[in-house]
């Protein structure tokens, strides 16, 4: 097999890593290399210690096992490979429990107790947001996963970070296609919280701009079991509906949706976070035919290339489902990549910075401020950059339709595409760090 050269490689050309010795010199060579590795970490200033703020238990636990399986392979990687400027890197991970109070304390603790210098956060878009501030008051960046576009936008830092997308590029990316292909007239029935509010009101703000129009806007309590009383509320006029959910709340949309007809008389359209850690399949068929856009393909054929397989080989998934291959779970895909990628744009920005210590913490904002990152094991999910004025990831998307039980890319939205259709509305690099 190819070796794969990832960020690190570039970074230090000349170096043989771990990996080398175990290709080509067996056990022996792979032990000489340990000691080499651990040489370079004694003479090092200590660890540089990366907190994460995770879901691992509550109402997105579904999607923190994810997350932190991919922050401790990476971390398991870099430092097999010599760490980060020749200092091992510590992965101290806090859980969250999916609860915007409970995760505010626990990133205090992060920070304060366990003596993290960065963050890569939560994709509780309801925790990041009660993140931030902390973050900031501490001076430690924090990089979200969560989509609220509001953590790069309105409330955002110069300490907030996200390398993934958020409501307002997954608007920009998805909603001008599924105008054009789907229909005009859009009902969004969605999760009345900060996540599915964001979705509502970026939707609305692009169909609107397009000519199009919001038949009605229909939150749902996140505690709802029976959606009927809901998707009643539908008009009939409706071209497209437009569902923002997540877990248990998604899968109670798509069976009532499906056993109401809705799919008969709209077209479905949604994002990858309302079936995401979820097998089509396990629907009993009422996914069959809804339109999702993608962060990153489940299906690694519309992104087949080395470094996307190589990254489903460490995380042991399929190419094709994304499912786990010794247990029934399902990869939250879309959104747990930005957990490794995180670690690695930190990497890349803490040797470019020369970071050494807290007082160099400026250094790294502004090395990490317009980061091109290069399609690589590093970053499987593609090339992107990391935009320098709101701090936000510009990424490749897919729009797919749920076949067979499979996810079928209809269109790829190249991120220069996207950028066309997303100015720049806040620019978090002109505050003070």
């Amino acid at each position: 097999m190819k070796k794969i050269k990832s960020n690190i490689d570039v970074i230090n050309p000349g170096r043989r890593t771990l990996m080398d010795y175990a290709l080509k010199g067996g056990v022996a060579a792979g032990l000489a290399n340990m000691t080499i590795v651990s040489n370079l970490f004694a003479q090092s200033a200590g660890p540089i210690i990366i907190g994460h703020h995770a879901e691992l238990t509550g109402g997105f636990s579904s999607w923190g096992y994810w997350h932190d399986k991919c922050a401790r392979k990476a971390v398991e990687l870099i430092n097999a490979q010599g760490g980060i400027a020749n200092r091992k890197v510590e992965l101290v991970t806090e859980d969250t429990e999916s609860n915007p109070a409970t995760g505010a304390r626990k990133l205090r603790n992060l920070i304060q107790r366990m003596n993290a210098e960065f963050v890569t956060g939560s994709v509780h878009s309801g925790v990041m947001l009660a993140s931030i501030p902390i973050a900031t008051e501490l001076k430690v960046p924090y990089f979200s996963t969560g989509e609220a576009t509001e953590a790069t936008g309105s409330k955002g830092t110069r300490y907030s970070f996200r390398t993934g997308s958020d409501t307002y590029s997954l608007a920009a990316a998805g909603v001008p296609w599924a105008m054009e292909n789907l229909g005009k007239k859009w009902c969004v029935v969605y999760a009345d919280y900060a996540w599915g509010q964001s979705h509502f009101a970026e939707a609305k703000a692009v169909v609107e701009r397009m000519g199009g129009s919001i038949t009605k806007g229909i939150p749902v309590p996140l505690d709802a079991k029976d959606l009927v009383p809901y998707l009643t509320q539908i008009p009939p006029d409706t071209d497209v509906v437009f569902s923002i959910f997540f877990g248990p709340l998604a899968v109670a949309y798509f069976t009532q949706a499906k056993s109401m007809g809705v799919d008969k008389k709209a077209k479905l359209y949604s994002i990858s976070g309302t079936i995401e850690a979820i097998d089509p399949d396990a629907l009993s068929g009422a996914a069959e035919g809804v339109y999702i856009l993608e962060n990153f393909p489940r299906n690694t054929k519309y992104k087949d290339d080395a470094p996307h397989k190589e990254f489903n080989r460490i995380l042991e998934i399929d190419d094709t489902y994304a499912r786990e291959k010794n247990s029934n779970r399902v990869m939250a895909k879309s959104h747990c990549w930005q957990a490794w990628e995180n670690i690695y744009a930190l990497k890349a920005a803490i040797e470019a910075s020369g970071y050494k210590s807290r007082k160099d913490m400026p250094g790294a904002i502004q090395a990490l401020e317009g980061l091109q990152m290069k399609n690589s094991l590093a970053h499987p999910e593609g090339d992107k950059i990391l935009r320098k004025e709101d701090h936000s990831g510009i990424t490749d998307h897919y729009i797919s339709r749920i076949e067979g039980g499979k996810f079928e890319v209809k269109k790829k939205v190249s991120k220069e595409e996207l950028a066309k259709n997303l100015p720049v509305r806040f620019n978090l690099s002109s505050q003070p760090t």
